[in-house]
């Protein structure tokens, strides 16, 4: 499989680290694009242009960081900071508009009422995206 563009949904947490590392990995034989994105929800009492500092200032971090490991894997990277009223529809919107041929998402080993849970982002990518998706679970000891 040949990929040009790969989207990777980061959120600062070690399984998104991973997943850029797992793009790196892919982009590198293919000569690919990594697109990094951070999307920050805005809650409905706000407008969509609502600049919260706090979440701009920890997604600039987040996205620096993410920029610095691309780097560093010698491949190539746009990232950029989104602000959007749902998570999930954001970034499959954004997949979309980059033509991106591949999602990877990193997730973190959760649970709610005892049982292993996905959350509502990943369910809705899954269900919506018109790529190849790829979840990487962050191992938990």
């Amino acid at each position: 499989m040949k990929f040009r563009k790969i989207l990777v949904p980061v959120s600062g947490t070690a399984a998104s680290e991973e997943a850029i590392r797992l793009a790196c990995e892919l982009a590198k034989k293919n000569k690919s694009l990594i697109c990094a994105v951070y999307v920050i929800p805005v809650q409905r009492t706000l407008p969509l242009d609502a600049e919260v500092e706090s979440e701009i200032s920890k997604a600039e971090e987040v996205l620096n960081h993410i920029e610095d490991i691309a780097i560093e894997q010698g491949c190539d990277i746009e990232a950029d900071l989104l602000q959007s009223r749902e998570v999930a529809p954001a970034i499959v919107d954004e997949a979309t508009e980059r033509e991106a041929d591949l999602i990877i998402i990193g997730v973190e080993y959760k649970t709610r009422f005892g049982e292993f849970n996905l959350g509502d982002v990943i369910p809705y990518v899954l269900k919506n995206a018109r790529c190849r998706v790829i979840l990487y679970q962050q191992y938990t000891a």
